[in-house]
């Protein structure tokens, strides 16, 4: 299982992990709290508690530790193979009842995945054989460091061998110093563009596969291999695309009219639309408390003095026709 908290599974022994086993042993024992960067270390047993002292941690001997460990994996593949076994002696007297009603094409053209760890593990497989583009949409704003840490090696692979990135935030990720810092450690054709608001998060792989959210909280995938449902999507990928602004590598800042910011007119259109704050926020990918301030701001720019008015002004000010001018958006992408 990966920790959320550092990055990396808890059962598979990391660089940091190695070298606190080995001050460990050196030392003949190790705080908790310096052991916090490494929970594979508690995780495998390499590590135990110090039964006199409870702040402390005292190693295991590797004589000891490595015939445990190498047990355990076997004792894993031994699981998984009688698992398997189990599996095809359940499955393979009804291959034929299936094939009555489904031919296998109809069958793979759709496949749900469930949980994020499976999702993740079967794109890594996907990718390992990516020859030609990486399509993404990553809705919101922030991602979280270890999600970014986890991509890159991946995205490195495809790179090296010749492919190309093409990656659409929402506007919000602008100011993701962590995101950028990501973009500029991948060395090959990389490009990312932003929206005010994109679609449920997307993934497209040369063009031949695609995973889409199967639910609202993206717990299950949808791993798409349908030759038209695939060109809708990547048709909708490039449409969006050649609709958002450049962030990376080269980043356009998307131009003010009459004093009012992009995000400012993003969040003026939704309130015409008359949603609500929450609302907004979800829309834009961005905190609620972050939608009030510009709304605030929008309202002072405008001289109103309550939500009615501002609609009003709103509309009687133009901002969202100005925003709509032909040549506007050739303008932003300059």
């Amino acid at each position: 299982m990966i920790s959320e908290a550092h990055g990396h599974r808890a059962d598979e022994l990391c660089e940091e992990g190695l070298h606190l086993y080995e001050r460990a042993l050196r030392e003949g024992r190790l705080s908790r709290r310096d052991a916090d960067p490494a929970p594979c270390l508690t995780g495998l047993g390499l590590l135990q508690p110090d039964i006199t002292d409870s702040q402390w941690l005292r190693p295991l001997s590797p004589a000891v530790a490595l015939p445990r460990l190498l047990g355990n994996i076997a004792e894993d593949i031994a699981r998984q193979r009688r698992r398997e076994s189990r599996l095809a002696d359940m499955l393979q007297p009804l291959m034929e009842l299936g094939a009555r009603h489904a031919s296998f094409a109809d069958a793979a053209a759709f496949t749900v995945l469930s949980g994020p760890e499976n999702i993740n593990a079967r794109i890594g497989r996907v990718m390992a054989d990516a020859t030609e583009e990486l399509l993404t949409v990553q809705p919101g704003g922030k991602r979280p460091p270890a999600l970014l840490a986890a991509d890159l090696t991946r995205e490195h692979d495809l790179l090296s061998r010749g492919g190309r990135m093409r990656t659409l935030y929402q506007h919000t990720t602008r100011h993701d110093l962590v995101a950028l810092a990501h973009y500029e450690h991948l060395d090959g054709d990389v490009e990312v563009r932003t929206l005010d608001e994109v679609p449920n998060r997307m993934v497209i792989i040369d063009r031949s596969v695609a995973f889409i959210p199967a639910n609202e909280d993206r717990s299950m995938a949808v791993e798409v291999h349908h030759p038209a449902v695939l060109s809708y999507l990547a048709t909708t990928f490039d449409i969006l695309w050649r609709l958002a602004t450049p962030m990376y590598p080269h980043a356009v800042r998307p131009p003010s009219v009459n004093g009012i910011t992009p995000r400012q007119r993003a969040i003026a259109t939704l309130l015409v639309e008359g949603d609500t704050d929450a609302a907004i926020a979800e829309r834009l990918g961005m905190n609620v408390r972050t939608a009030r301030v510009h709304i605030a701001k929008l309202a002072a720019t405008l001289g109103s003095q309550s939500r009615a008015q501002l609609g009003y002004l709103i509309g009687r000010s133009g901002i969202l026709e100005q925003a709509q001018k032909p040549g506007h958006e050739h303008e932003r992408q300059r």
